[in-house]
């Protein structure tokens, strides 16, 4: 996907929850796709809006577009820019929207300062730093799905997860341990498109904190 053009901004939106919670902010602010994310085979998507559109990818590749240029902003989850490698963007607006929290959870009797953790996430990065900076050796295992299974069968001590109603969890016998962060979704620029497209980006960002604060 080449970098947007001069006159145009390009939004690169999460799939999933994010996009479904940021349809309706969009939506406020004049910003509609002409077709449906869902079941649209289209990459990008022209909105109502001359010279908008949007992309709908992984949560993890939001920030490589917007760091890299190919978009001018993005919307991910503030734990998928935890865990990503990279400064190449600015967060200036916390959407308020897909809330959840990162946490370490295991069974109820596991410790969390033992002498060395294996611990199973898809959050290494922020896993690694966590425990650091408790001084806490930790062995991380990369898991992509079905976190809760680890500690079950002995592949790990402790997860570090996302938890929405915490239901999950307590379905297979494990309970939060400690509470990592809040996460909610961010809007964030390009670091050169927030000056090449300063009035564009600063109108969005006004447009997107009204909708925020009327509650939309």
């Amino acid at each position: 996907m080449p970098a947007a053009a001069a006159d145009e901004l390009v939004v690169a939106v999460s799939k999933g929850r994010i996009l479904k919670d940021a349809l309706p902010l969009l939506a406020a602010t004049g910003i509609v796709p002409v077709e449906d994310p869902e079941r649209s085979r289209k990459l990008i998507l022209d909105t109502s809006v001359p010279g908008i559109r949007l992309v709908v990818i992984r949560a993890t590749d939001v920030p490589t577009y917007v760091e890299y240029g190919a978009a001018d902003v993005g919307i991910a989850g503030k734990d998928t820019l935890l865990e990503y490698d990279g400064d190449g963007y600015y967060e200036p607006l916390d959407l308020g929207i897909a809330k959840c929290k990162l946490v370490v959870a295991g069974r109820p009797e596991a410790a969390t300062t033992t002498a060395r953790l294996r611990v199973a996430t898809k959050y290494s990065a922020v896993a690694r730093r966590w425990f650091a900076e408790k001084g806490v050796q930790c062995e991380v295992i990369k898991l992509y799905g079905s976190m809760e299974l680890a500690p079950l069968v002995g592949l790990a001590d402790l997860i570090v997860d996302l938890v929405d109603t915490g239901n999950t969890l307590k379905a297979n016998g494990l309970v939060c341990l400690e509470h990592i962060c809040e996460v909610s979704s961010r809007l964030i620029v390009n670091k050169a498109a927030q000056k090449t497209k300063h009035a564009r980006i600063a109108r969005l960002i006004a447009d997107l904190s009204r909708a925020i604060g009327a509650g939309t």
